[in-house]
């Protein structure tokens, strides 16, 4: 009779702790507005730290000059791919978790197994992932990369790769301290990231503290040591915390469930290929930009560079749509779900003006971040970032709104034909515009960026068509037995 007794009351305390760690009754206009700004906020924040320490070491590698900036930067257009693919296929757990906290399930296990599942997938991913980084050099020289470039890039690629497996485990443990309400933990954590990024490049890029003088391949080892430390403080802060700390998501780590295994695979694989098909067409621009030369390309990274960072709202925006559309998906609110989605819509949309209108008006002072536009040396690198960054300012609005409404579509676990969508958008009208008008054009470079923008209004109109069609389409009718 006690255990009974003692099961009973244990339940119930689960199930208080579900329904009161988020406020899921339908809210007003004005409460979704307040609660997915609450929630978007320290996402957006933490992607935007994010990318400032991936500047960190722009700016660092840019002190070396335009060739191991060049080299660097294809580097990491293929690193960068396999990373977010990686990272996109294990953040399937985001709406795995939202969903067990809006369907108020009395126990913790949907949520302890998801994530369990979701590290182990971290862990082979990352594996797998070395191995296709290690591609980079045939693949370089099948796009006739000039000889220079592709030595340094390779010898900066070999110790990168190092980082893939941490910066994946990272990744499963933002998103399961963001589904779970502490999003603030991301941000202070990848905050800490930038200061620890920027020592470990002063000291291993010029050989300071102590540290050899390792050039390029410094920039590498610094990329290992922040995040492994990255891990690190995050296992600290959910174990001390006692609301993250309640799922024992380490418990019997070594325990498989492949049911959530392969319901991550199922939900992930779409979201991964999506992230693969508008990742891939920005890496495979770089490597287009790398024929037309080392200036055109030291260009493009910087302005793309200058547009990633302002992306970095919208994409935290998108992230908490998927939260917020998967609790009421979880409790099968088809109001609260309507409300989740158009709030994040609207909110990225205004964003993204107000960042289009600064890389028209002050173009000179963005640039500044990255490089000095008024030194002689930077005069041909900066030219082109400036035509490059007027297009970027164009495709600010579509972008917002692609990756929103991808977003809350991810929600709704429906990943299948979003993929098919951004295949589509990005690959067909994208890279055959910037291939078309670069390189059979006097455009060149432009071409490229029109291509670009081509593909991502593309996506936003087909995206967010889908969504308004949620409902006719079914997608908000989640099936009893999940």
């Amino acid at each position: 009779m006690r255990t009974r007794f003692a099961q009973s009351a244990s339940t119930r305390i689960r199930a208080g702790f579900m329904r009161d760690a988020l406020d899921l009754e339908t809210p007003s206009w004005r409460q979704e507005l307040r609660a997915t700004t609450l929630l978007a906020a320290p996402l957006a924040a933490a992607n935007l730290l994010q990318m400032l320490t991936y500047a960190v070491d722009v700016i660092f590698i840019a002190r070396l000059g335009d060739e191991p900036l060049a080299a660097s930067a294809l580097a990491v257009a293929l690193f960068g791919l396999v990373l977010w693919a990686m990272t996109s296929l294990t953040g399937a757990v985001a709406p795995l978790i939202a969903e067990a906290i809006g369907s108020r399930s009395p126990s913790f296990r949907p949520v302890r197994r998801a994530t369990r599942m979701a590290l182990w997938l971290a862990v082979i991913t990352g594996v797998i992932g070395m191995g296709l980084c290690l591609l980079l050099e045939p693949i370089m020289r099948l796009t006739g990369q000039q000889p220079a470039i592709i030595e340094l890039a390779v010898e900066y690629n070999v110790v990168i790769i190092y980082s893939l497996v941490p910066m994946l485990i990272a990744g499963v443990l933002r998103n399961y301290v963001s589904a779970l309400g502490r999003p603030i933990f991301a941000t202070a954590i990848t905050g800490l990231g930038i200061f620890v990024n920027a020592a470990a490049n002063y000291a291993f890029i010029f050989g300071n503290f102590g540290a050899p003088e390792l050039g390029l391949t410094g920039a590498a080892v610094a990329t290992i040591i922040t995040s492994i430390f990255t891990v690190l403080v995050y296992i600290v802060a959910i174990l001390a915390d006692p609301a993250l700390a309640r799922f024992r998501i380490f418990y019997r780590f070594w325990r498989p469930d492949w049911h959530r295994f392969w319901q991550i695979i199922r939900i992930g694989t779409p979201i991964a290929l999506t992230v693969t098909a508008e990742a891939g067409i920005f890496g495979a621009a770089a490597f287009l930009m790398g024929r037309f030369g080392a200036a055109e390309l030291a260009g493009h990274t910087v302005a793309l560079q200058l547009a990633a960072l302002a992306f970095q709202i919208p994409f935290g925006i998108g992230q908490a749509a998927t939260i917020r559309v998967g609790y009421f998906y979880g409790a099968r609110d088809p109001v609260g779900i309507k409300r989740a989605g158009w709030v994040g819509i609207a909110i990225a949309t205004g964003f993204m003006a107000m960042t289009a209108s600064t890389m028209v008006l002050a173009p000179y002072t963005l640039l500044s971040i990255y490089v000095d536009p008024y030194a002689a040396k930077n005069a041909a690198l900066v030219g082109f970032a400036l035509q490059y960054l007027g297009l970027a300012a164009a495709f600010q609005l579509v972008d917002g709104v692609q990756a929103v409404a991808a977003g809350a579509l991810r929600g709704l676990q429906d990943t299948r034909i979003p993929m098919w969508i951004a295949i589509f958008s990005y690959w067909v009208p994208g890279f055959g515009l910037a291939i078309g008008l670069g390189f059979f054009t006097p455009l060149e470079g432009v071409g490229v960026w029109i291509g670009l923008a081509a593909g991502l209004a593309f996506a936003a109109v087909l995206l967010t068509w889908r969504w308004m069609l949620r409902e006719k389409l079914q997608l908000t009718l989640r099936p009893r037995a999940a």
